[in-house]
């Protein structure tokens, strides 16, 4: 079933309107408001600035045109002055400007796409808009079946012009593309961490994912190629804890808000190393974590102690109340012993899954999933499982241990 997200923390955005040919202002791409944008949209105003229908944008406010009319080479390089405050990203070479100055974005069309009301795009500035709402940013008709189909086919009349146009300009732009993509590739450096839910190697982890910037970073997931973001429960005073699992995306279904259904599955442990932020999510530099390899006599040991605990989970399986039988049904039954129970560095996976089920705190699932022993973990799991085997079934059922 899907899992709620943590409610979003305030951070900054951008407000843009696009001007006319004629002085006239019409709505641009509006995430939140920031402060001074109605008072610089009134300079602008007063100065005189006209900017042709098919003016471009920054990395978050849209380039957009009106259908397939492209006069002028304005229509597809930014040269212009803004309305709005300068994007956190500045191109490579320039530095960015304070809040109360106004900056010149030289960024051209990036894989146009033209909506169902004609109006024209870069795909990356229309999926940011949409996030935030499902309709056109400029004639504010809905978008909810362009969002549900989740692709987007390209511009091509428009490619091609600027190709045979801007061919160098439009190589650094790919360029720019390019490396921003590598960047979110690393799963060590500035991994983007949703804040929500305790989640375990090699168990599933259903999400229902409706707030903006967390679209955002499941895209970004996506179109890296890496499909993987960490995971981690929040915790006072840090914005999130200081251990979580790398999840896999197995399947997105789309809905026509823009809301997905996100399947996921957890991969690796690992330990926040420091805490960071990009467009609104959280992000981390993290390390992975590995149990301890044990040999002979103490392999022995563990392998003996890890069969007399899985022994106690089967019986816990099997004596448990009705409702405990639905939790089953729901996380599937108890995972078979592995032969090896080192093989993996986050070791066997049936612990993890009874982990998942039993009637635990967050703090204390926290402290059995941030060990890195496995002797540890296994004594800790048979005095668990001793207690609640000890109790009546209703009891052991609803309280937390």
């Amino acid at each position: 079933m899907p899992v709620r997200e943590h409610p979003p923390s305030p951070h900054p955005a951008q407000s843009c309107t696009d001007r006319g040919p004629r002085g006239a202002s019409t709505a641009g791409s509006v995430t939140k408001r920031c402060r001074g944008g109605a008072a610089a949209a009134a300079n602008s105003a007063e100065r005189g600035d006209a900017r042709g229908p098919g003016s471009g944008c920054g990395v978050r406010a849209p380039c957009h045109s009106k259908g397939s009319s492209l006069s002028s080479a304005a229509a597809m390089s930014h040269g212009r002055e803004n309305t709005f405050p300068p994007p956190r990203r500045c191109s490579p070479g320039r530095q960015p400007l304070g809040p109360g100055s106004w900056g010149m974005d030289m960024l051209m069309f990036f894989e146009p796409v033209t909506t169902l009301c004609g109006h024209t795009f870069c795909k990356e500035c229309l999926e940011r808009c949409l996030d935030h709402r499902p309709n056109c940013p400029l004639c504010k008709q809905s978008l909810r079946e362009y969002l549900k189909a989740g692709s987007y086919s390209p511009t091509v009349l428009l490619q091609d012009i600027i190709l045979a146009t801007f061919p160098t300009e439009l190589a650094e732009r790919r360029d720019l593309h390019q490396a921003e993509m590598a960047e979110l590739s690393n799963l060590t450096k500035n991994i983007p961490i949703f804040v929500c839910t305790m989640s375990f190697p090699g168990i599933a982890c259903p999400l229902h994912v409706f707030e903006p910037r967390y679209r955002l970073m499941i895209r970004r997931c996506q179109e890296s190629g890496t499909r993987r973001f960490g995971m981690c429960i929040y915790e006072h005073g840090k914005s999130f804890a200081d251990y979580g699992c790398m999840l896999e995306i197995r399947q997105i279904e789309l809905l026509a808000d823009g809301r997905s259904l996100v399947d996921t599955i957890g991969r690796r442990r690992f330990r926040v190393l420091s805490r960071g932020h990009r467009d609104g999510y959280n992000t981390a530099d993290i390390e992975y974590l590995e149990d301890r390899k044990v040999a002979g006599e103490e392999l022995q040991e563990l392998q003996c102690l890890h069969e007399s605990t899985y022994r106690l989970a089967q019986q816990f399986c099997e004596h448990q109340d009705l409702a405990s039988r639905h939790i089953l049904m729901q996380h599937g039954l108890l995972p078979e012993k592995e032969e090896d129970i080192q093989a993996s560095a986050d070791g066997p996976m049936w612990c993890w899954w009874l982990i998942s089920i039993l009637p635990l705190d967050p703090s204390y699932q926290l402290n059995l999933f941030s060990t890195t022993s496995l002797r540890s973990r296994l004594m800790q799991l048979q005095h668990i499982l001793a207690m609640l085997l000890q109790q009546p079934p209703e009891r052991s059922a609803r309280g937390r241990v």
